[in-house]
């Protein structure tokens, strides 16, 4: 019997520790930041490096059209522009979304910065943003009308960033992060600014 409850202890503990290796922690202040091309809603390649041989980067991961908290996040960035650019800046938002959802969050927030769509999430996780929707959460959403891999494509499927902000300076280096499991919880323009 205690070999079966040692065993069973220690295979709990192993899935545990397997489901927190599986969480994202987000790349840290000093770290070199990834590069990426992606495009934008416009269609035009934004390629980081070329980006940050003039400016620097606000660099903001968001879950979709379909979340407010996200599309009160890019609106205030939009309303705060001027801010960032005056400091010689620009904003990069990545989704995980399909085009045609980008469109929407740029009906709903104005945004006239980039958005970038991460096709096969590949900015999301070199980033260590990107995690998979549990499959409760999935179901919960489902009843509110909001189907990840819907909004996504099967190319994302149901996969989301942590909603996180990266400041990144002409070097190539984070300067600032805000990321927060919690999506609820999001940086300030102030805060943002403060950094650049």
């Amino acid at each position: 019997m205690k070999k079966i409850i040692s065993f069973t202890l220690c295979t709990v503990l192993q899935m545990g520790l397997l489901l927190a290796q599986q969480k994202p922690s987000g790349l840290k202040v000093n770290d070199r930041a990834p590069d990426f091309t992606a495009k934008d809603q416009s269609g035009k390649s934004i390629h980081l490096k070329s980006v940050l041989e003039k400016k620097s980067v606000v660099l903001v991961f968001y879950r979709g059209q379909w979340c407010p908290f996200c599309n009160k996040e890019l609106k205030t960035l939009e309303d705060s522009l001027q801010q960032i650019t005056g400091k010689g800046a620009i904003v990069l938002a990545v989704s995980p979304e399909k085009p045609e959802n980008i469109a929407k969050t740029i009906e709903k927030t104005k945004a006239t910065y980039s958005i970038l769509y991460d096709e096969g999430l590949k900015i999301m996780k070199s980033y260590d943003v990107a995690f998979a929707v549990d499959s409760l959460t999935i179901t919960k959403y489902k009843t509110y009308g909001i189907d990840f891999s819907a909004a996504n494509g099967t190319a994302n499927g149901a996969n989301l960033p942590v909603p996180a902000v990266y400041v990144i300076d002409k070097k190539g280096k984070i300067t600032y992060r805000h990321f927060d499991p919690d999506y609820r919880k999001r940086a300030s323009v102030k805060e943002i600014v403060s950094h650049l």
